[in-house]
């Protein structure tokens, strides 16, 4: 190989690390978008041709695509403890008293932002980020390094003079901006809208397509060095030499030298945090210097050198205008307030949650009634109290439906979930539209083009009541449709026609059946090879499936006795959509596994973990997903922790490791 195409790659890892450093911690853009994507495609391209010069940490991993199967549970060599909160100032006034008491000298302290997001632990050796592991429960954590490196603001080298190891802690978390864009490519795909950012972060480390994670554009800041060496004295000069190699740091910390600095920082930033680009919960306050953490040291839970300042959760009083009934996909009735606007938490609040029946009674909710609405880290607020001294003498009390209020059919309130719901899944319109947004949505059938403004038109237009309807659209019908050019409505077509090829278990989840998510989707298809032989399954038969239980198996039996869903059903297997299985999917290789069951734990590096299950499936045998006594064989890799502990522990389970695991299949 060339010596320069080995110094072509690494001058432009060089050159992108440097870029990327220039715009997310320094804030300033050397080169455009375009000519950072250029370099980025360059320097992808060169790899491909040439993976012996494979580098970890190269500029290109930022795009992901590294799948992550299971992730590793790591012991946290420094344990990441949790923070004492206090909510007003006397508790800060005790806790510096308390310390001064202890150390009998004068203390500063470092004031920063508390954002509301994932802890995450990040190791760093030679300057390269090595490994990123979350809280968990503070003594151990799960490795997502793979998800990690998807986040711009998390350096993949360091610059300057570092230390040779050390840790860095910090918060991983979603601006409202990019929240809001995920939430509403959700509302596009007709899927739930994820309730808050720090969940939706948080939830976000542990997808398993590292591609997906850097679509959700998560963001970070770092804001605790580790190690047994701290080259420093004090927590501020961590911090200003943490940004010089490279890490994002907050602008907004502060060194405070005494509690009247302190509550200053607090006050304006309660006043002033909706200004933020991101939401924070409090303001987190630490002892300055490094010597005197270590005197102060640490209770069994918290270090006595760091308090949480936690700002309570606003609340404003308005108006009861209405309450209006949201009829959902399921069915479900979702009652929400319609309020007199008011300014809450940084923005105009319209409307706040009821949830259900049970809610409004324990509220004693009257029409008009003065109500007091808090925004705690949900989209849409709730009433948390009311006003009775303001309320009307002749205000009558807020009764729930009876009746839907999309089509009239009389509701079913599910007791011991205290939910409402409308029965008529098949005519409410809601109900109708939800199913076929439903249909097309991505881990369904996929119908690029056919989002849920699109298909409510076309219900609209009475050209669809059902996801078979699809398939008989043409072009004269979708190009009078608002906003419909020549190429969206071919694009239209070109996605049903492409969905004929959607294996069967895909369509299985996407036709609705209730209670028949994803998982039992894929269970289904492996023991039924056909959608007459799921139909004509009884629910005994069902049960005998793993995962399947009574009520699923109820609802199976219940979907098949309507003839109007075995009539779309018809419909959709004359149109070509697969409704059995692809040829020998589940085809056995030998009987040697037969009536065995086995369990695959720890970082397996000879086969994914699907490969393996796959490979006992081939040869009869069984998977199982807990350690229990009707496990046969526990397969470890790396770093097994738990599962093996607790096999070890049942006599009749052998522990096999891969090269043995492939032994004994292979003795047929």
């Amino acid at each position: 190989m060339p010596e320069n195409i080995q110094q072509k790659i690494e001058d432009l890892r060089t050159e992108l690390h440097q870029h990327n450093y220039d715009y997310y911690i320094l804030d300033e853009a050397a080169i455009s978008d375009f000519e950072f994507d250029l370099k980025l495609k360059e320097l992808q391209e060169l790899e491909k041709n040439h993976p012996e010069l494979y580098d970890p940490n190269s500029p290109t991993l930022r795009v992901g695509g590294e799948i992550t199967k299971n992730f590793p549970t790591i012991q946290h060599q420094f344990r990441m403890y949790s923070l004492d909160n206090s909510y007003d100032f006397d508790d800060l006034e005790d806790w510096e008293k308390r310390i001064i008491k202890t150390i009998d000298e004068p203390v500063e302290f470092v004031a920063e932002l508390k954002y509301d997001g994932a802890s995450i632990s990040i190791l760093y050796e030679n300057g390269k980020l090595r490994q990123g592991v979350t809280r968990g429960d503070g003594f151990q954590g799960d490795e997502i390094t793979a998800n990690v490196k998807t986040i711009s603001d998390i350096p993949l080298t360091l610059h300057g003079d570092f230390p040779t190891q050390f840790f860095m802690r910090g918060e991983i978390y979603l601006t409202r901006k990019n929240f809001n864009k995920i939430n509403l490519r959700r509302e596009e795909e007709g899927l739930d809208l994820f309730m808050n950012p720090r969940n939706t972060a948080s939830g976000s480390l542990k997808m398993q397509d590292s591609a997906e994670v850097r679509k959700r554009g998560l963001s970070a800041v770092l804001y605790q060095f580790i190690s047994s060496e701290i080259p420093a004295e004090t927590h501020w000069e961590l911090l200003q030499n943490s940004r010089k190699w490279g890490f994002k740091v907050s602008d907004q910390a502060k060194l405070c030298r005494n509690l009247d600095e302190i509550k200053d920082f607090i006050t304006y930033w309660d006043e002033h945090r909706h200004e933020l680009p991101f939401e924070i919960d409090g303001i987190v306050l630490k002892v300055n210097s490094i010597k005197q953490q270590s005197q102060l040291g640490y209770t069994a839970k918290s270090p006595r050198w760091a308090m949480a300042y936690k700002f309570k959760a606003e609340k404003v009083e308005t108006e009861l205008l209405t309450v209006a009934y949201q009829v959902g996909r399921t069915g479900a009735i979702t009652p929400v307030a319609n309020l007199r606007p008011v300014l809450l938490a940084g923005t105009i609040v319209k409307r706040a949650s009821l949830h259900n029946e049970d809610i409004i009674k324990k509220l004693g909710l009257h029409e008009h009634d003065f109500v007091y609405v808090e925004k705690g880290g949900e989209i849409i607020p709730k009433i948390v109290g009311i006003n009775e001294e303001k309320r009307k003498v002749d205000s009558r009390e807020v009764e729930y439906i009876t009746h839907c209020p999309e089509c009239g059919t009389e509701l079913v309130r599910i007791e011991d979930q205290a939910i409402h719901f409308c029965p008529n899944d098949l005519h409410c319109p809601p109900q109708v539209v939800g199913r076929m947004i439903h249909y097309v949505s991505r881990k369904a059938l996929d119908i690029e083009g056919l989002g849920a403004e699109t298909i409510e038109q076309l219900y609209r237009e009475k050209l669809v009541e059902n996801p078979a309807d699809f398939y008989v659209l043409t072009k004269e019908q979708l190009l009078p449709l608002e906003r419909m050019a020549e190429k969206s409505a071919q694009n239209i077509l070109d996605g049903v026609e492409k969905s004929k090829k959607i294996p069967f278990e895909k369509v299985l989840f996407g036709i609705g059946i209730k209670h028949v998510g994803e998982t039992v989707a894929k269970k289904l298809a492996k023991n039924f090879d056909s959608i007459e032989s799921l139909q004509n399954a009884t629910a005994e038969e069902l049960i005998q499936v793993e995962d399947i239980g009574g009520k699923i198996a109820e609802s199976i039996v219940e979907f098949f006795q309507n003839p109007e869903n075995l009539l779309m059903i018809e419909r959709l297997k004359s149109y070509g959509v697969q409704l059995e299985r692809g040829e020998n999917p589940n085809e056995t290789l030998s009987d040697i596994l037969q009536d065995k069951t086995f369990l695959f734990t720890g970082k397996l590096s000879l086969f994914t973990r699907e490969a393996a299950e796959e490979m006992v499936e081939k040869h009869g045998g069984k998977n199982i997903s807990a350690v229990s006594k009707n496990l046969n064989y526990l397969v470890v890799g790396e770093k097994a922790g738990s599962k093996l502990k607790k096999a070890q522990d049942i006599r009749t389970i052998i522990i096999l490791d891969e090269q043995e695991f492939l032994t004994l299949i292979a003795a047929e």
